[in-house]
């Protein structure tokens, strides 16, 4: 079965820094992908390239088969995206948003305005029904730029950090979305420092660690019968045995 998300050797540097390693991933048609990695991983930069944001320097990465930079029309209506400090028009309202993005997209006005009315009542965004983007919450921006995601009805999502500084109640709205977006024959990877979250959602994980993948395969294999925060720092290594005390904390 053709992959959902294939990367393959996909590799950038910054000046003298490698940031991504010709890193290769295969995410399975209809799984619950978990990508984690401690901050400056490679995690961003490598979904970035794999959805089409960042050209890589090297490596080629499919969505569906559809190469993202070379078939960059049909790969991008596949899959929805929630990056990493997400930009979008801040002088409209989140509806006015959800209503230019699509139509941009080319989707029937009627189409457009029947789902951006369902998501922004799912996601609790019609409270701030006359409220601008530029007034919204963290929290917010990630429920409004997870409402853009899924407004095109795609195949795949590319989710990077979508819970953070979302308030519990929106948390668990999110994880019933994109639960039934799987269980329904969607695909999801999601980015996340937060091992516990991913243990809860995800059947598969993989480990990046200085722009190369550690480990990658079915959760339950990965972590090998201990927590996935465990089997985490043993393989990037403990960092807790090089940190000293603060002198004026010690006494």
């Amino acid at each position: 079965m053709t992959p959902a998300l294939d990367i393959d050797g996909l590799a950038k540097r910054f000046g003298d820094t490698l940031a991504v390693d010709h890193i290769t991933l295969a995410v399975p048609q209809g799984s619950f992908y978990g990508l984690v990695g401690q901050n400056g991983a490679g995690k961003t930069t490598a979904l970035s390239m794999a959805v089409g944001l960042l050209r890589p320097d090297a490596g080629r990465a499919a969505v569906f088969g559809k190469d993202v930079w070379h078939d960059p029309g049909q790969a991008k209506a596949l899959v929805g995206v929630l990056p990493d400090g997400l930009a979008m028009p801040e002088r409209l309202t989140g509806r006015e948003v959800l209503t230019y993005l699509g139509l941009l997209r080319g989707l029937d006005k009627d189409v457009v305005r029947a789902r951006a009315e369902e998501l922004l009542a799912v996601l609790e965004l019609d409270r701030a029904e006359k409220t601008l983007v530029i007034e919204y919450s963290t929290g917010m921006r990630k429920k409004i730029g997870l409402a853009v995601a899924l407004l095109h009805a795609p195949r795949l999502l590319v989710l990077d950090e979508p819970f953070e500084a979302v308030d519990p109640v929106s948390a668990a709205t999110i994880k019933t979305i994109l639960r039934g977006f799987v269980a329904g024959g969607g695909s999801v990877v999601l980015s996340s420092h937060v091992m516990a979250l991913v243990e809860q959602l995800c059947d598969h994980v993989a480990v990046i660690d200085k722009g190369r993948v550690a480990a990658a395969g079915p959760l339950d294999e990965v972590r090998g019968g201990q927590s996935l925060e465990d089997t985490f720092v043993e393989l990037v290594g403990d960092q807790a045995n090089g940190i000293k005390e603060l002198s004026w904390l010690s006494s």
